[in-house]
């Protein structure tokens, strides 16, 4: 059981306790303890079990509890919990806005036990005659529920990633390893995932029976070429059955609806190989270059590959430096040195660290003194680290008036600034567009971070007209965040092909927060190959030398 797991459950523990109106001393020991777990460098059950209880935080009861989650992975008093509380209300702490005292209210004041009934209850305006439930909480609570019941049954890219080998294994043991191919909204590296799709060459007949186990995935659908079936955790599982020709079943379930009707109205010859093993055979038939499955989403692809103008795509590896990085500074696990000697074993070029600003009080912003001893600290390690460069920078807040979180005077002292929205998230498009305009328009910007806020499956972003955003960015030298987190995947990759046309640079950054955080730098690439991101457009890919370059010219046209 990683430190994680045991996090999250201390942490459950305490909402249950809340949400039953226990002792909030109580409830606060498990919160805290799970707070301190979470930031812990070492895995717990890698740490002897004396030492355990001599860890800040950790006190008797709940090193206790630790240990016997090592020892049997679970928690009995947990369970205890979770046994007193009715699903339904368990399942409403996934409900963005509602804490564990609102959920207090709902279940034993309101005697509501399920989010269907919470739902009802708030269009019937129940809510605002309880105390703590106003008109706008209501409307608030009313807007995640809805978010929230359509994204059941969608997962993130990473989160699908994290089970494919498994499941991609277990079809190739059923059936023969070559009649088994990944298709669809996988394949195009898709940020959110459906339902898993594969390619099975046997007829519906004789691929029942092989599903037929201890625990059989659930049969949804059948058709005479298609089944699907919900596996345990959720996902859907989507076989494309029959004895066709592999490529030709390959090619029309990979690429989007509009991709694969525009490819067979400008292409009505196409004709499909019997002995292809992939679908390139499809595009060399029609004398164009392999369009990559994550670039089949629309039909103005298939023009590019007919001008023979497709981009060669960017790869993880053309990532030279880490930009956009959390340390112990503020709300991140690590030292800077710790992140700076990982990142030089993987064979990065350079840091560019850039912790919280003052307003992220929850995030232990940097003060003005705190800055001076962090330049201070940067310049030792840069003494010590050469030719390994650390740059200063900030994550620096947005504030509601478009203004930066500090001075002239202060930013000055930056090497580079990072400008990104964390509070009032909830704007018009028009007092979201006046704060973002205001902090691009801002000389000592060097890059948007996070242009919308949002939270892929938990929370929508602020609304943005992104076309002016780019074009403002594009005037005032200010390159944009692709915030590579798989929560995160902002910008959207959709808007990245009108970046590059108003030769915009974007910045795949992995806004880390842990060591492990670094290899989020992939799902960013992942996604920015869908917006067909080249190396050469990717600030991140720049070369030490290169990006000091970069760094001297923007200024000086900035003029600061």
């Amino acid at each position: 059981m990683d430190n994680a797991v045991i996090a999250d459950n201390f942490s459950l523990l305490a909402k249950l306790m809340d949400i039953h109106g226990e002792n909030s001393f109580k409830t606060k020991t498990y919160s805290v303890a799970a707070f301190n777990i979470e930031k812990l460098p070492a895995p717990l059950k890698d740490t002897p079990r004396e030492k355990i209880f001599s860890i800040k935080g950790i006190g008797e009861s709940v090193g206790k509890k630790i240990v016997e989650m090592l020892d049997t992975s679970k928690l009995a008093v947990l369970d205890e919990w979770l046994q007193k509380t009715p699903p339904g209300v368990v399942e409403m702490l996934n409900i963005k806005g509602i804490g564990p005292k609102k959920i207090h209210t709902i279940w034993k004041e309101m005697g509501i036990e399920s989010i269907g009934e919470l739902l009802y209850a708030c269009n019937e305006n129940r809510l605002t005659l309880y105390k703590g439930f106003g008109e706008k909480t209501q409307k608030n609570v009313l807007d995640a529920i809805e978010f929230y019941t359509q994204h059941q049954g969608q997962f993130l890219y990473a989160e699908a990633e994290a089970v494919f080998p498994q499941i991609h294994s277990y079809m190739k043991k059923l059936f023969s390893p070559q009649s088994v191919h990944i298709t669809g909204a996988y394949r195009r590296q898709s940020p959110i995932i459906e339902e898993m799709e594969f390619v099975v060459l046997e007829n519906n007949d004789s691929i029942k029976p092989k599903f037929i186990s201890s625990q059989p995935p659930e049969l949804l659908e059948e058709k005479d070429d298609t089944l699907l079936y919900q596996l345990k955790n959720g996902l859907k599982l989507r076989l494309y059955t029959g004895k066709g020709f592999l490529e030709e079943k390959l090619f029309l379930t990979t690429g989007s609806v509009e991709f694969t009707e525009a490819f067979l109205k400008s292409f009505s010859s196409v004709k499909f190989g019997k002995e292809s093993k992939t679908d390139e055979a499809a595009f060399a038939n029609v004398k164009i270059p392999f369009i990559p499955p994550c670039l089949r989403e629309s039909a103005g692809i298939i023009e590019k590959a007919k001008k023979n103008s497709l981009p060669h795509l960017i790869q993880p590896e053309d990532v030279k430096g880490l930009i956009h990085s959390h340390s112990n500074w503020s709300d991140g696990v690590n030292t800077i040195e710790e992140m700076a000697l990982e990142l030089i074993k993987r064979g990065f070029e350079y840091l560019v660290i850039s912790d919280h600003s003052k307003s992220a009080f929850y995030a232990n912003g940097l003060t003005e003194e705190r800055i001076k001893e962090q330049h201070h600290y940067v310049d030792e390690l840069n003494a010590k680290l050469k030719p390994f460069k650390i740059f200063k920078s900030i994550e620096c807040d947005i504030l509601n008036d478009g203004h930066l979180d500090y001075s002239d005077n202060v930013l000055s002292t930056f090497d580079l600034i990072i400008a990104s929205v964390h509070s009032n998230l909830k704007m018009t498009e028009e007092k979201a567009m006046m704060r973002l305009m205001k902090a691009i328009e801002n000389p000592y910007t060097n890059i948007l971070g996070h242009m919308t806020g949002r939270l892929l499956l938990s929370r929508n972003g602020y609304p943005v007209n992104h076309k002016k955003i780019i074009d403002a960015c594009a005037k005032n030298q200010v390159a944009i965040e692709l915030n590579a987190h798989p929560r995160r995947l902002d910008m959207d990759w959709k808007f990245i092909d009108y970046a590059l046309e108003k030769n915009v640079l974007i910045s795949i950054d992995p806004d880390a927060h842990t060591l492990d955080g670094f290899d989020d730098i992939r799902y960013g690439v992942l996604a920015a190959q869908k917006g067909g991101l080249t190396k050469e457009k990717n600030l991140s890919s720049f070369s030490l030398n290169e990006f000091e370059v970069w760094l001297a010219k923007n200024r000086k046209k900035k003029g600061v």
